[in-house]
């Protein structure tokens, strides 16, 4: 979670930048459609209650990135912080 934050604050022009938000190319195989990091990054915001957020808006403010990537980190832990509690 947080290199997804200093990624997104790298700028769409970066190859990685491209590779975190990309589409697979070529020919989808049978089955399940392919997971993206993207994805995996929107399932762990939702565990936390932060389903839909703009969250490469988010990470451009480095002190709320890192509160949110912590709690995400922190998923397994009993009453940990839940996404309204601290985005505001």
């Amino acid at each position: 979670m947080r290199w997804a934050g200093y990624v997104a604050r790298m700028g769409e022009e970066r190859g990685v930048y491209r590779f975190l938000v990309g589409k697979p190319e070529g020919k989808s195989p049978l089955g399940r459609p392919r997971r993206r990091w993207v994805d995996n990054i929107r399932m762990d915001l939702q565990e936390v209650g932060c389903g839909y957020m703009d969250w490469i808006g988010r990470a451009q403010d480095r002190d709320r990135w890192r509160t949110l990537a912590s709690a995400v980190m922190n998923l397994r832990v009993p009453g940990s912080v839940r996404c309204g509690e601290f985005l505001d």
